[in-house]
């Protein structure tokens, strides 16, 4: 077993997911984008998986809902600590 290819933090998938709908990757470089990730996966709970399907099969929607939400509020919190650094592709 390779512990890196066989498990991962689901809420990376849902930060991903987030940049993508905001375009995130648009506004910083990428030394930023990589700080803004850790920054932001940092404000998280850790939530490890081996399959999607695992979050789909054991997650109530409330509890997926919640999920996107506190990376919503994470990725604020990043855009706020990168402004107050001054980075960006500006």
């Amino acid at each position: 077993m390779k512990l890196h290819d066989d498990i991962h933090n689901y809420y990376e998938k849902l930060l991903i997911d987030e940049i993508g709908r905001q375009k995130i990757e648009e506004d910083y470089d990428t030394d930023t984008l990589a700080d803004f990730c850790c920054t932001a996966l940092n404000q998280l709970p850790s939530r490890y998986i081996r399959f999607e399907v695992d979050m789909a099969f054991y997650s109530s929607q409330s509890e997926r809902l919640e999920m996107e939400q506190r990376v919503r509020d994470a990725v604020a919190f990043a855009k706020a600590a990168v402004a107050k650094r001054g980075t960006s592709n500006e």
